[in-house]
């Protein structure tokens, strides 16, 4: 029983941090003023588009791990990590 009720919480900590991130990167907007350099503006759209759906992504990807490897634990830790690092990347190409 304390297996599941930690799994399941380690679960909801998973799904907060992704909605936490895509709302940050909705956030993440390209400025409406033209970058200085030639491609800045091609990683201002890299980092937008992965701070939007780079978290529901790694979301997604970890369920059909969990659910292939059945080692449900792991990968929601694993998740968890996977979903900070995805949205931090984002972060730092398109740091608006």
């Amino acid at each position: 029983m304390t297996d599941t009720l930690l799994t399941m919480t380690s679960w909801l900590a998973v799904l907060a941090i992704t909605v936490s991130a895509v709302l940050f990167g909705q956030g993440a907007r390209a400025p409406t003023r033209r970058p200085s350099e030639p491609g800045a503006a091609r990683a201002r759209r890299i980092g937008t588009a992965l701070s939007i759906s780079g978290p529901i992504a790694v979301l997604l990807l970890a369920l059909a791990v969990a659910a292939m490897t059945e080692s449900w634990l792991l990968v929601a830790i694993l998740a968890f990590a996977a979903v900070a690092l995805v949205s931090l990347a984002g972060l730092v190409l398109a740091p608006h």
